[in-house]
């Protein structure tokens, strides 16, 4: 699904390269589930046109101390959204390929963890304390780097997360960094948290 095209056409050019957003997969794991709402209006300076599509290698978010190798995930067989299985790669931040590659127009999304059963807090465990105005870097397989400012930390319930606001198409490059929150609960169905945290999240 494309936006519909306004204004000049370095925009339209963007938006026609533009990857659609991802598909709307059933719940899985413990990191997200999706219903629908309206997309936001952020503020920041706009990007007219995007990069190439390059692999994300790695990510860092200094305020909160992360700095992980990225590895990728896709959709289960299922349909759901697949996240870091346990293993060497759990406590990594992953890249969802079915969304567009960090500095292309549209919502990159990065998801990890909050926590585990062995290793306890994992990559994503401080996401939810992210402010505005902070700084997120994706490095690229090309070894350039895409920074980018945060706008926006919000906390959705798994069972109304609001597929067309996280995922739905930009006019400009942006990232969407996933996870777990609100209060653990072991005995509820479908996994220990509730919510999730969605950073937004623009390219400068």
């Amino acid at each position: 699904m494309l936006l519909l095209v306004g204004g000049g056409t370095a925009v339209g050019i963007g938006l026609l390269k533009q990857q659609p957003a991802p598909p709307a997969p059933r719940p899985a794991g413990s990191l997200t589930s999706h219903a629908s709402s309206a997309a936001p209006s952020p503020s920041g300076p706009a990007t007219p046109v995007g990069d190439k599509p390059i692999r994300p290698v790695e990510l860092q978010i200094p305020s909160i101390g992360v700095r992980s190798r990225l590895t990728v995930v896709g959709l289960n067989p299922d349909g759901t959204l697949a996240v870091p299985k346990p293993g060497k790669d759990y406590d990594k931040a992953a890249w969802f390929n079915g969304s567009p590659t960090p500095g292309q127009i549209g919502p990159a999304v990065i998801e990890g963890h909050v926590d585990g059963k062995v290793n306890g807090p994992s990559v994503f465990y401080r996401l939810g304390s992210l402010k505005p105005g902070r700084r997120v870097d994706v490095r690229r397989a090309d070894g350039s780097q895409v920074h980018f400012v945060v706008y926006a930390v919000r906390l959705y319930p798994k069972n109304a997360f609001p597929t067309q606001t996280v995922y739905g198409n930009t006019t400009r490059p942006e990232l969407r960094l996933i996870t777990c929150g609100g209060p653990y609960d072991k005995k509820r169905q479908g996994g220990g948290y509730p919510d999730n945290v969605v950073v937004f999240a623009y390219r400068t």
